[in-house]
């Protein structure tokens, strides 16, 4: 097992985790919400449950204030009765009728002539009975409330008995109308910390609202909006005044109920969020490490290669000297030449490299040149190059390295035998350069880690050719490689694109 499959396991196994832990944390602060959010609910159940129970008091109280006012009406009437039997011509008054006159001592009254004048009062604060002038004005407010009760004299004479509501029945109306207004009160501002709008029977006018921004119900149009989402969430509270219409209370959930509902979700997105740059920080670091490593490993081995590179340079001169063999020592001065070039490479990792126009076809005809000699005899190498230059940026030494690399990665997945096939083309973006081999190629779940540090399917090696490739590609020359195409068993093809110089 390769360290980048090691490496793949141990993702993947952190990743299951994180998952875990991730979706722990989220099911716990769910529950944990639809907790609290259940004991808001509940809180607000009973507010409405409160609500209507002391609406229907409300009702009752003012059933009891219109059966009271009803009783006063009709104890002025038999008054006015009493009176006109008092009036008669009988000279037999009834100690009931003496009664319901004596028993009168609640509500105001003040009888009149046909002409408006005052014959007698009843119940008046002894300042406005003494006073004509306050006597007179009283009458008037008593015009205005009720209408008389007619009394019939005798033939077309008429006596007029005016009322109006007892003090008693002014105190309880006072009270009534304070409960009212605490009725409100308390829809409106004690409303368990819910939106709450309440208004009359058409919907459309507002009596009192709580909780809830006044913008968003300032015009009818919004208003009518905001009172059918309250609706859609919660049945409005009817309220039965006694006065022959209905009035609603509307409400809804209130915002940290809502922001409850939503809490979950928004810490999945920190959590993700903060995994994701912790990802990327360390994925960061981890390359400049590699980074780091690479260039310290190309330095050091570019020193090493120093020394036995200058004992070799001088071992072919001495080889000359002793009259060997010609053609010996042309290849062996080839092979320093490479391991000269090698060390170029290996001094120049780290460092941003100078490019030169260059014709590319040029160079790779040469690379492989060198590599013909040096693989299995049993490869068999075909080249298509166009007959022109194509110029592009490039520093050789580098690029070769690149073509040696695909190159002898191709070798080893044909076992040494097999077509190596190298297609230079002209492309709208500069040029293409296809190396393709008939070798084992590659898994389709592989092909995303091939150009990854570590990865190799070779018992020996560290797996960095493939990386470097790409890094020299990519980062120096500013163009691209990729697998272009692979099939178990029958090859892969690998492609370089570059921009023309």
């Amino acid at each position: 097992m390769n360290i980048y499959t090691k490496k793949q396991r141990w993702k993947w196994l952190l990743f299951i985790v994180a998952i875990i832990i991730v979706f722990t944390s989220l099911w716990y602060t769910t529950q944990l919400a639809q907790t609290i959010a259940n004991d808001e609910k509940q809180k607000v159940k009973l507010w409405a449950d409160a609500v209507q129970r002391k609406a229907k008091l409300v009702k009752f109280t003012n059933d009891l204030f219109q059966k009271l006012q009803t009783e006063e009406l009709k104890k002025a009437e038999l008054y006015a009765l009493a009176t006109k039997e008092l009036n008669s011509q009988s000279n037999q008054i009834s100690l009931f009728v003496l009664k319901v006159l004596q028993d009168n001592t609640t509500v105001p009254v003040i009888l009149t002539d046909n002409e408006g004048h005052v014959n007698a009062s009843r119940n008046l604060d002894s300042v406005i009975a003494n006073d004509k002038q306050a006597l007179q004005k009283e009458l008037e407010l008593m015009k205005a409330l009720y209408e008389p009760v007619v009394i019939d004299v005798y033939q077309d004479k008429k006596n007029y008995l005016y009322h109006k509501d007892s003090r008693l029945f002014n105190d309880i109306k006072i009270v009534f109308d304070s409960l009212i207004k605490s009725f409100i009160s308390e829809v409106a501002i004690n409303s368990a910390a819910v939106p709450v709008i309440y208004t009359d029977s058409s919907r459309t006018t507002v009596i009192a609202s709580g909780n809830i921004d006044l913008w968003k119900i300032n015009t009818p149009e919004k208003l009518q909006f905001a009172v059918q989402m309250m609706e859609l969430q919660n049945t409005p509270i009817e309220v039965d005044l006694g006065e022959g219409s209905k009035n609603f209370i509307f409400y809804e959930e209130s915002g940290l109920l809502a922001r409850l509902k939503y809490y979950p979700y928004v810490q999945f997105g920190v959590i993700g969020l903060f995994l994701l740059i912790a990802y990327v920080l360390f994925s960061t670091a981890r390359k400049a490490e590699q980074d780091q490593v690479w260039v310290g490993m190309s330095k050091e081995t570019a020193h090493q290669l120093g020394t036995p590179l200058s004992s070799l340079m001088a071992w072919t001169e001495y080889l000359k000297s002793t009259g060997t063999d010609e053609s010996i020592i042309n290849e062996m001065n080839r092979d320093v030449m490479r391991l000269n070039t090698i060390t170029d490479r290996f001094s120049k990792i780290g460092s941003q490299p100078t490019l030169y126009e260059t014709n590319v076809c040029m160079v790779v005809k040469e690379a492989l040149d060198y590599l013909k000699t040096r693989t299995s005899k049993n490869v068999k190498y075909v080249v298509t190059i166009p007959d022109t230059e194509i110029i592009v940026m490039l520093s050789v030494p580098l690029f070769e390295w690149v073509i040696e690399n695909i190159c002898k990665n191709a070798v080893d997945a044909m076992d040494g035998k097999g077509e190596f096939r190298v297609t230079i083309k002209e492309i709208p973006e500069g040029v293409s350069i296809d190396l393709s081999d008939t070798g084992k190629g590659i898994h389709k779940s592989k092909l995303a880690s091939v150009f990854k540090p570590g990865y190799t399917t070779k018992k020996r090696g560290w797996g960095l050719g493939l990386s470097l490739s790409k890094r020299i590609i990519e980062n120096y020359h500013n163009g691209k490689l990729f697998v272009m195409h692979s099939e178990e068993n029958k090859g892969t093809t690998f492609r370089i694109v570059l921009k023309r110089g």
